[in-house]
């Protein structure tokens, strides 16, 4: 049997999605190597990062400032992309971010010397120049606070109990709502 019957064809890419690819490779290559400059080069001036759980990043100034501090807040922190998935406009990059949080504040959190282990996905768009224009970066903000210790672990007795109290008021504030006629 030839080769060509076992093996699935590739599927032929056009010269952009090989230039986004070029660009997006090279972009989480300076996420990894922790050279918040080498990031910041790759971003359009009037691009946005889009961090779902924090709020927005504008240009390239924007993205150098918070991995500057995401780098000295984590100084172990370790960057490693597990799938990525380029078509003609951008990329999808599923990543998984590593580190202990002991060097810096960060976001105003003092650090607390726990390790952080998240995984996340960033949908990238990339313009005709091979810029980022836009970055909306997925990861789970509550596994994050968890694993700092500013939320207490998943189901256990304090996570619990503040379940158990913020079903409390909302049943208080149901309750007081429709004494008013109004809604909660």
């Amino acid at each position: 049997m030839a080769e060509s019957a076992t093996k699935p064809k590739k599927p032929r890419r056009s010269g952009r999605s090989r230039a986004i690819e070029k660009t997006v490779e090279s972009y989480f290559q300076a996420v990894s190597a922790r050279d918040p400059d080498a990031m910041a080069s790759h971003w359009h001036a009037d691009g946005v990062g889009d961090l779902v759980p924090l709020g927005p990043l504008r240009g390239p100034g924007g993205v150098r400032s918070f991995f500057s501090e995401l780098f000295a807040a984590l100084p172990d922190f370790e960057f490693t992309v597990t799938q990525m998935v380029i078509d003609s406009q951008g990329a999808s990059v599923q990543w998984r971010m590593r580190g202990t949080f002991d060097g810096e504040a960060f976001q105003g959190l003092e650090p607390t010397g726990r390790r952080i282990d998240l995984r996340g996905v960033d949908c990238v768009e990339v313009d005709e120049d091979g810029l980022i224009t836009s970055n909306v970066a997925y990861y789970d903000g509550a596994a994050f606070a968890r694993q700092i210790g500013m939320l207490p672990s998943q189901d256990s007795g304090a996570d619990r109990a503040m379940r158990a109290g913020f079903n409390t008021v909302t049943r208080v504030r149901s309750a007081l709502a429709q004494r008013k006629g109004g809604t909660p």
